[in-house]
């Protein structure tokens, strides 16, 4: 048996464990359960999770870069506020360069990728119909807001998974947080399951068609709408 290398098994189980609070620090993040400008204070997480302080100062330097936290000097970390208007429209314009692309890249579809987003496209009609009913009863039920939202995800990680490009997911990934962070002003409440849906639907009928130009012009048809609606609900309009 060969000699471990001096040094790698303690750097791997700190990463690890450092990996492990960020996820948890992260969940508790994008559940909603904190108001923006919330002090994130490090020691009283890291005795939460039962860990010492530093995985959890690790976790939130990797957190500010993703800018769902912000560091004040002197006072620490704060859950960061609302994207505004002009973050929302370059998250807007990141997307549909990001997106579109993976849709070139993934028609004409294959059988197997049709039935993956008709698939997904039916969870996330079924999520919003769930949706749509509360709001009807006068009420938000955040766990299905979520359910929601992460159904609409995995509509377009169907696309994104199909183009076959590694880089694209990872940066898919990198701008998730960002997207959760814009849906978390959502959770009062989701203003257009309805349009939401039926723009997956003409997504799914564009790469049924078996052309490679209609589903890249759906998906920004749909993106374009959503930025609309997003940057109207900001408003208060």
């Amino acid at each position: 048996m060969s000699a471990s290398t001096p040094g790698l098994r303690g750097g791997i189980e700190r990463r690890g464990l450092r990996d492990h609070v960020y996820e948890r620090i992260l969940e508790l993040l994008l559940s909603g359960g904190l108001e923006p400008g919330t002090r994130l204070g490090i020691d009283t997480i890291a005795r939460d999770l039962d860990v010492s302080p530093t995985p959890v100062r690790e976790a939130m330097v990797q957190l500010e870069r993703t800018g769902l936290v912000t560091r004040e000097a002197l006072k620490g970390y704060r859950v960061a506020p609302p994207l505004a208007a002009d973050q929302l429209a370059e998250l807007f314009d990141a997307r549909l360069m990001l997106e579109t692309t993976a849709a070139s890249m993934a028609a004409p579809a294959t059988p197997a990728m049709l039935a993956e987003l008709r698939s997904a496209h039916a969870r996330h009609a079924a999520a919003g119909e769930r949706v749509a009913a509360a709001l009807a009863q006068g009420r938000v039920d955040p766990s299905l807001t979520a359910e929601y939202f992460a159904a609409d995800t995995e509509f377009h990680d169907v696309v994104l998974h199909h183009a076959r490009n590694r880089y694209l997911v990872q940066m898919s990934e990198t701008l998730g947080a960002q997207v959760h962070r814009m849906r978390q002003t959502a959770l009062q409440g989701v203003p257009d399951v309805e349009e939401a849906v039926a723009e997956h639907g003409g997504v799914v009928d564009a790469f049924a068609s078996g052309r490679v130009d209609e589903p890249v012009a759906a998906l920004r048809r749909h993106l374009d709408n959503v930025r609309e609606r997003s940057l109207r609900f900001e408003r208060g309009a």
